[in-house]
């Protein structure tokens, strides 16, 4: 936003911090934080406290700016908590959604930074990994909760521990029980928290990166949460209609157990075997661009197969109270001009979900993109400049309150009959 605009929405943007940084102890905690997130939505390149405190005039205090977001003890799970209150009406969600991000770095001393793959790079590199919580519906999103993901070179209990990463953590302020736990269970963990809060929503979502996991997925259906999550072709799974049988005992050794007679088949055998005759053409939502959908937007739309399956694997076997695995929904994106299939999820919705509402509800996962984009581009989301973990959880906390300020005025302005999904 320009100046004049901030200034247009000032006395919003003081009632809607107010709201959200009222679990702030202190009078200059919530003056700072209102001034660092003014610093945030003002135009800029780089939304790091010197620039910012350059744009900020008679309120850029550099100083206070940096040991407001580095070092003052303010516990950022209590704004988050307040925004996920705020978010939640306005979002009125119809899932959470996780998702991670990376944070490229040059050097190696800030909290966390490694070597790892990251979907921002398409690769390997050096970066930070963050993993975030949306509340998501058709018409909006707002990140309401985040981890550090820590790989286990800097975890002193893990084999793989760096010494050089190690000897770093208490300089970059991570706390002593912190250690490194798999980004799927950091996402059941802010699950937890989220509903700790009083935030129920009945559907996770999710890519595949924590879809292939049979134990997010199991522990999403240990805690009553509906699953739609993004698998690889690879993973294994018997069709619906296949039943356990038990071969004739001898009378000699351990009695059999009931066994599937054929083995398990990858999902895109199994979408492939249906044939592209099983896929039916399914609109999801109108984009952005111009076309020729009811709002004057492009159509976005493909075709679809989906299966009742029963997914295998150790973990799910284990599970499972009795010999039948499972059934669920295999949902396969099958378009027009491919040979083959080229995305696949799985959920365990009821039997009877229509194959429109399966679509739009995977789908979903594409407003956490958008999420990403503008608290990057827009909101300097990877531009925090500090080193320590309770620098970046505070950056990341207050760059999903600026977020969702932007979604509100978004939403506000917009003709309620024709602005896009």
């Amino acid at each position: 936003m320009t100046p004049d605009e901030i200034a247009a929405v000032r006395g919003e943007l003081e009632d809607f911090a107010g709201e959200v940084f009222e679990p702030f102890g202190r009078n200059d905690q919530r003056r700072w934080g209102q001034v660092y997130l003014r610093g945030l939505l003002t135009d800029g390149k780089r939304k790091s406290v010197e620039p910012m405190a350059a744009r900020l005039g008679v309120d850029g205090n550099r100083q206070a700016l940096a040991n407001f977001i580095t070092t003052s003890p303010w516990d950022p799970a209590l704004v988050r908590a307040a925004l996920a209150w705020k978010m939640e009406a306005v979002v009125r969600p119809k899932a959470l959604v996780f998702d991670d991000t990376g944070f490229l770095k040059d050097g190696r001393a800030s909290a966390c930074v490694a070597r790892q793959y990251t979907g921002t790079a398409g690769k390997v590199t050096n970066c930070q990994v963050g993993v975030s919580l949306h509340l998501a519906s058709d018409h909006a999103s707002a990140a309401v909760d985040w981890r550090l993901f820590l790989p286990e070179s800097w975890d002193p209990a893990s084999p793989k521990a760096d010494p050089d990463k190690t000897g770093r953590r208490e300089r970059c302020g991570i706390p002593e029980d912190v250690g490194h736990v798999e980004k799927w269970q950091l996402a059941l963990d802010m699950a937890d928290e989220v509903r700790s809060w009083g935030i129920e929503v009945p559907l996770a979502i999710a890519d595949a990166g924590y879809g292939d996991a049979a134990a997010f997925r199991l522990g999403l259906t240990a805690r009553g949460l509906h699953h739609m999550v993004g698998i690889s072709t690879t993973m294994s799974a018997q069709r619906a209609d296949a039943v356990p049988v038990c071969e004739p005992y001898a009378g000699t050794g351990r009695p059999p157990v009931p066994k599937y007679p054929a083995p398990a088949q990858s999902v895109k055998e199994l979408v492939t075997a249906a044939g592209r005759k099983a896929a039916r053409p399914v609109q999801w939502r109108e984009g952005s661009r111009p076309g020729r959908g009811r709002t004057g937007h492009k159509r976005m739309y493909s075709r679809f197969v989906a299966l009742r399956i029963r997914p295998a694997g150790r973990e799910v076997r284990q599970a499972a109270d009795g010999p039948e695995l499972p059934e669920c929904w295999l949902l396969a994106e099958w378009p027009a001009g491919e040979p083959g299939p080229v995305q696949f999820w799985l959920s365990d919705l009821p039997a009877d979900t229509p194959l429109t509402t399966l679509v739009r509800l995977a789908k979903l996962r594409r407003r956490i993109e958008h999420d990403y984009r503008e608290m990057k581009q827009a909101l300097g989301l990877a531009h925090f400049e500090g080193r320590t973990w309770g620098g970046w959880h505070h950056h990341v906390t207050l760059v999903s309150v600026a977020h969702a300020f932007c979604t509100l005025q978004r939403l506000a302005r917009a003709p309620k009959d024709t602005a896009p999904a």
